[in-house]
């Protein structure tokens, strides 16, 4: 791998205090890897001109790239472009293609453009600009001296298109990072640890020139293989020998590859069966109707959701009997089942997902804990059932249980 130094540095006082999530340095150090930099500091600032020189005056000693987020608006708080017009001793200078980009955007909204707002097309003497299409302050780009600094907009989605489409090319051909590729796979349904010693043989045993990288999140765990050479298609080739070895140990775990999500995944599945899925939700409160629906032709597949919280809504919208409630309790194994049976009823679907359970933090008993939680797939006759433990947060609660009751179903289906 490269031995490229980079330096991630985010600008904002809202950072500092916890008022928004820096979700900007996880994502360029995860992309900066797979160039093959070694993302040795990430740093958060206030956006005050003291603190923006010490960083490109450190930067500039101890790193190849530096890249700055957030500072770059038309208020007066934002103050990372003269200062780093300062630290290079230029003058900021109109650029007529980011002046036109900018004026392109108020039109389009029919806003009239304001000269605080042209202030966005003054840019530093040496700096290349990195045209915003969802924005209106550009990228800028420095190249010193063998080294180079990116300066972007903080707002995630403008920064991430800036890199995508023109950033990471311009890094590429600047320090000839060569050839790497890597390939994702997507796990579900094992902790990290529990895959890790599944797949252990099968990771000594890869080519000194592919590294793995365990991509652990909520009830997940994505694989992630990177090779560097110099011919693409060799590459590719080794990455795919190797997946297919590690299908041989894990296939009962992966469910897709790149980008795609679980609920995609099994989307695809119904959708090449011809059949269709409903849920019927208590404790998750429509999360998993959520996660289905975020995917782009799911109504093909996708006719509904029932959200029974109350034991009367699970009577009244899904048949579930007055005697199991009251013999079992909502959180069961017996409620679950009869909730799936009457979602598939109620929607005429092929299958249905049901939960029930205590999400915490409060409700729990001595006999029922916070995290006892009851999930259950249906063909509206048959029924399976999973009783899941959690002692962690609602809101991690709520999206274990649905990743897992998609995961059910995905078992369900693949047998």
């Amino acid at each position: 791998m490269s031995n490229k130094k980079a330096l991630i540095c985010t600008i904002g006082d809202e950072i500092l205090i916890g008022q928004i999530h820096d979700t900007n340095s996880r994502w360029l150090s995860e992309e900066l890897t797979l160039l093959g930099f070694e993302v040795r500091e990430r740093v958060t600032i206030q956006d005050r001109k003291k603190a923006i020189l010490g960083v490109l005056g450190w930067g500039f000693q101890e790193f190849d790239l530096i890249i700055m987020t957030g500072g770059l608006g038309p208020t007066k708080d934002d103050i990372t472009k003269n200062t780093i017009a300062e630290f290079f001793g230029e003058k900021l200078v109109e650029n007529k293609d980011v002046l036109a980009a900018v004026t392109r955007i108020f039109e389009k909204y029919n806003r009239p453009l304001l000269e605080v707002n042209k202030l966005q097309a003054h840019i530093p003497e040496s700096c290349i600009p990195l045209q915003n299409k969802w924005g209106t302050a550009p990228g800028m780009l420095f190249e010193k001296k063998g080294k180079m600094l990116i300066s972007l907009p903080g707002v995630p989605y403008e920064m991430k298109n800036l890199m995508s489409s023109q950033g990471f090319d311009r890094i590429r051909n600047f320090f000839h990072t060569g050839t790497i590729v890597f390939k994702t796979v997507k796990t579900v349904g094992i902790g990290e640890s529990f895959l890790m010693e599944k797949i252990k043989d099968w990771e000594e045993a890869l080519p000194s020139n592919i590294k793995l990288a365990y991509l652990p999140s909520a009830g997940e765990v994505k694989l992630r293989l990177t090779a560097q050479g110099t011919n693409t298609d060799s590459l590719e080739k080794e990455i795919e020998i190797q997946i297919d070895a590690l299908k041989k140990v894990a296939s009962k775990y992966i469910y897709g590859r790149g980008k795609i999500s679980l609920s995609k995944a099994i989307g695809q599945m119904l959708q090449e069966r011809g059949e269709t899925l409903s849920t019927a939700e208590s404790c998750t409160g429509g999360m998993i109707a959520h996660l289905i629906t975020s995917e782009s032709g799911s109504s093909a597949y996708f006719p509904g959701s029932i959200v029974s919280y109350s034991n009367e809504a699970k009577m009244d919208l899904l048949g579930v009997k007055k005697e199991s409630l009251e013999k079992y309790g909502a959180v069961s194994e017996q409620v679950v089942g009869e909730m799936a049976i009457g979602a598939c009823k109620k929607f005429n679907s092929s299958y249905a997902i049901a939960t029930s359970g205590i999400a915490g933090p409060d409700g729990g008993t001595e006999e029922k804990p916070v995290g006892t939680i009851w999930i259950a797939v249906s063909n509206g006759k048959e029924v399976e059932t999973k009783l899941l433990n959690y002692q962690r947060e609602r809101l991690l609660n709520i999206e274990l249980t649905a990743k897992s009751a998609l995961n059910l179903l995905r078992i369900w289906l693949s047998k």
